[in-house]
């Protein structure tokens, strides 16, 4: 599947989720080795006292989230074989259910 051969509004679609990922990825690894939350995020989040000391595992989650969503677009937005997309489809659920153990399972 290619950009060329499916719907405008789909392919926009598509575009905008990456965007989201990759700002999610990115926001998340930030957190994560500053270990530090936006100040601006801490005003609109309201965290809870436990929530604020673990930026490490709230970050790690979160780019995890964001690298899962990513790959699982790259299938429909680049050129591949149909093998190679299923690949990237079962990595991206690989990391979807690491982020999940990530933020259950680590304690800082």
């Amino acid at each position: 599947m290619s950009p060329t051969d499916t719907d405008p509004l789909l392919v926009a679609g598509r575009l905008v989720m990456v965007v989201l990922s990759l700002s999610l990825l990115v926001f998340g690894v930030r957190v994560a080795v500053t270990r530090r939350f936006p100040r601006a995020w801490l005003r609109f989040a309201r965290l809870t006292k436990s929530q604020r000391s673990q930026p490490v595992r709230i970050g790690g989650g979160q780019a995890l989230s964001g690298g899962g969503l990513l790959i699982q677009q790259a299938p429909f937005l680049i050129p591949m074989p149909h093998s190679l997309g299923t690949a990237l489809f079962a990595v991206a659920l690989l990391l979807a259910a690491t982020a999940l153990g990530w933020c259950i399972l680590r304690r800082d």
